[in-house]
């Protein structure tokens, strides 16, 4: 089987929306990468469970977003029995061991990463590309995670892929304003508020 470059971003996706698209896309340009999957996450640890809609119907939403031939939307944690970030990523190194993953995040989960359990694992186990946030990519390459490895920064966002962990780039591109809880708090409203809105 031939060596694929694949670009992993994980989430809620709840919903998913074109922010997640437009990301991928970049991903695919810039990273030069050959496939991109979205990792619909049973529950995020960090998130609150009593506003999290079903895996399933979060799945079909991120698979009927995704509208590419490239990105796949996937429920592999589940499948998996995986819960954090650093097991599932040890897993799919395990059992794709064949593939270049990169591990792609926001700005805002860089800015949070030191709260991950055993975060310094995900940063030395697989390459991660860190694509802008409104707001917080001044914080993200100031934080405690950008400062630790900031001597594996890498300048091209191609060779990420092929880098030996630890390896990151920071990806300037043009914003888009997709939010997910923006999105859910719209869902939300009352018909008579979107009416006023």
């Amino acid at each position: 089987m031939a060596r694929l470059k694949i670009g992993l971003l994980g989430g809620s996706f709840n919903p998913a929306h074109e922010g997640h698209r437009h990301i991928s896309l970049l991903a695919l340009k810039q990273l030069q990468l050959d496939q991109v999957w979205w990792l619909v996450s049973p529950q995020n640890p960090l998130k609150a469970a009593d506003d999290m809609a079903p895996l399933a119907q979060r799945l079909a939403g991120a698979k009927a977003m995704a509208q590419h031939p490239r990105i796949r939307a996937c429920d592999l944690e589940s499948r998996l029995g995986t819960r954090y970030t650093v097991d599932t990523l040890a897993a799919m190194r395990r059992r794709w061991p064949q593939h270049a993953f990169v591990w792609l995040m926001g700005a805002d989960n860089l800015v949070q990463l030191p709260r991950w359990r055993r975060w310094r694992e995900i940063v030395e186990m697989m390459p991660m590309a860190v694509f802008n946030r409104p707001g917080e990519s001044r914080r993200a390459l100031a934080g405690a995670a950008a400062a630790r490895y900031a001597g594996y920064r890498v300048r091209r966002p191609a060779e990420l892929p092929l880098a030996p962990a630890p390896a990151w780039c920071f990806l300037f591109s043009r914003l888009h304003p997709a939010s997910s809880t923006a999105i859910r708090g719209e869902q939300l409203k009352s018909p008579k508020q979107l009416k006023e809105a």
